[in-house]
């Protein structure tokens, strides 16, 4: 594990920027980029992620710089928070550490009918039952089973596989991003230990960071774009933080190991070898594209039955429908994942492989890819916070096309490894805490709720904060945790 900080240079473009230049290492390609005010540079220093924005430059392909957002922090080759656009026709790569071990990480959010006054007397019953009925802890399973044959259509269809066995809806479809499938997902260059680790696991939260929490819409800054995205103050909703599971793991600990010595095969000079990749258009480079993707659509349809079981939940403490409580999907977004996009690049249209990593696309009004209902204002953003602060809506805009490949931050971002984390809490009962600011927690394990305790992260708040001000993504409102479940 890195401890020292970063210690290279660091040169303010704005008052949310900073460049790493081109000059600083042999072999970068473009600049680095780091998007951050002067509170938030600071934290940068303290940790060695900037180093992996300038490896990052070295990639071939890349293009117009290597750039990370605020939430930044020390990554598996790439930083958290990294962004990368590499071009094929200039022999850009993909690489499996510019998406994460955790493939098509998201997040949802889904709206409803109820206020916070509706919810609070039945909070504790409301928790217990999501605590009791949905899957979440390390490997745990779930109570949907597919066998390999369900599972090959899942990584190839996506939420619409779920469509046609009526656990989603075409609305469920059509406000998730890529409508819950990427193309040119290949199933079968998924392994058979990859599948095996997904069969019970679709439709369960898993650990670490992922969780599923009841919101209250705290405060609108958009009048417009919240209108368009039917929230409004007092609102409460559900928000679901969750990724591919132990499939998605595997398919990139497979797809590392055999890229292992690749780069060298095409004259590739990597300065970390976690930076393993391999040509877009390579044989190597589309298995893993398309065994990414599969794992990507995996990822989307685990989700929408973490959603799916929730609404049933919901719905049965309540004693209604889900469809008379309003609980619709606003949006669900990717953090973990590399797409091939079209963008402008020194004046001239691209195709070009844009890796995310902790990142968030941000695409502004009258993208083709946004939802027909959302398109007049643009995408919706879902930037999940700590457990004891707020989560964050935001809408898309032009600065991210023009700045950073459409993208944005994804969360808060870790200032304190989960050892120190556990450290900083000993004595502590961190349930206790939160339920003192009105938040009830629950979890499998106290260690795990003293991983993800408020002061190992960077204030969200100003995270969110530096992408406004840079013009990448608008604020909508803040929701504020009333309950958290985590594995």
């Amino acid at each position: 594990m890195v401890k020292q900080g970063y210690h290279g240079p660091l040169e303010q473009i704005d008052e949310c920027c900073w460049r790493i230049p081109a000059s600083y290492k042999p072999g970068m390609n473009v600049e680095g980029r780091i998007f951050a005010d002067e509170t938030l540079i600071e934290q940068v220093r303290a940790d060695q992620a900037p180093e992996q924005v300038a490896n990052v430059a070295v990639l071939p392909g890349i293009q117009t710089a290597s750039m990370a957002m605020p939430d930044i922090h020390w990554g598996y080759g790439f930083p958290i928070g990294g962004v990368a656009a590499t071009d094929p026709a200039e022999g850009g790569v993909i690489s499996p550490g510019g998406v994460g071990y955790d493939i098509n990480c998201g997040v949802r959010l889904v709206r409803s009918g109820m206020t916070r006054e509706d919810v609070q007397p039945r909070l504790e019953l409301l928790m217990n039952a999501l605590f009791r009925g949905v899957p979440a802890g390390v490997g745990r399973g779930g109570s949907y089973l597919f066998d390999n044959k369900q599972l090959r259509r899942i990584m190839g269809e996506g939420v619409g596989f779920l469509k046609s066995k009526g656990l989603a809806t075409q609305a469920d479809l059509d406000h998730t991003e890529a409508r819950g499938c990427l193309d040119g997902a290949d199933p079968e260059a998924v392994s058979q230990r990859a599948l095996a680790r997904g069969g019970d696991q679709c439709g369960t939260l898993g650990s670490g960071n992922h969780f599923l929490e009841m919101q209250v819409v705290e405060e609108i800054f958009d009048e417009d774009a919240a209108r368009v995205f039917g929230v409004e103050e007092e609102m409460v909703c559900l928000m679901i933080h969750s990724g591919s599971r132990g499939l998605g793991y595997q398919v990139c600990d497979d797809a590392l190991r055999d890229l292992r010595g690749v780069p060298a095969r095409y004259g590739i000079g990597l300065p970390d070898r976690q930076l393993a990749c391999a040509p877009v258009d390579s044989p190597e480079g589309k298995k893993y594209l398309g065994a990414m993707r599969a794992a990507a659509n995996y990822a989307w349809a685990n989700r929408q039955l973490l959603m799916w079981q929730a609404r049933e939940i919901v719905a049965e403490v309540f004693g209604q429908t889900w469809q008379s409580l309003k609980l619709g999907l606003i949006y669900d977004v990717a953090h973990n994942i590399a797409k091939m996009e079209t963008h402008t690049v020194d004046g001239r249209e691209k195709t070009v492989c844009v890796h995310r990593k902790g990142a968030t696309r941000a695409f502004p009004a009258g993208h083709a890819d946004v939802p027909t209902q959302y398109r007049a204002v643009g995408q919706p953003v879902i930037i999940p916070g700590d457990m004891g602060t707020a989560s964050w809506l935001l809408v898309g805009q032009p600065g991210s096309m023009a700045r950073s490949f459409g993208s944005t931050c994804h969360g808060a971002g870790r200032v304190m490894s989960r050892t120190a984390a556990i450290q900083h809490a000993q004595g502590r009962r961190i349930d206790r805490e939160l339920a003192s600011q009105g938040i009830l927690a629950l979890c499998r394990s106290r260690k795990g709720l003293a991983e993800e305790q408020p002061a190992a992260y960077k204030d969200v708040s100003n995270v969110v904060d530096v992408v406004h001000r840079a013009g990448l993504a608008k604020k909508v409102a803040r929701l504020r945790p009333m309950g958290v479940i985590k594995g």
